[in-house]
């Protein structure tokens, strides 16, 4: 089943969540590996592409997952709670309805 992972960002998270980037992605390519990944990205604090130094408010994850459990799992372990980058992560079913 598909499930959506919602992080909320800390204010002022951008040094928090370059200092662990790298990692963050490498768990986020496993997932595209095993083919789990549907889409994933950060929500910009500004309208714009690259937001500099305004950072990121969150970020949305949807891919595959065996159970609730299982997404909430590996949620826990994301690179960007540990370094206090997010405030609160959010695990919930998705049901994918288009395209």
């Amino acid at each position: 089943m598909l499930y959506s992972i919602v992080g909320i960002d800390n204010e002022d998270s951008l040094a928090a969540r370059m200092a662990v980037r790298s990692e963050h992605v490498e768990r986020l390519n496993a997932l595209r590996d095993a083919g789990q990944l549907i889409i994933a990205g950060p929500n910009p604090a500004i309208d714009s592409e690259d937001p500099g130094d305004a950072g990121f408010t969150g970020s949305i994850i949807i891919a595959e997952f065996d159970s609730l459990q299982a997404a909430q799992a590996w949620a826990d372990e994301d690179p960007y709670i540990k370094s206090g980058a997010y405030a609160s992560v959010s695990v919930k079913p998705f049901k994918r309805v288009l395209p």
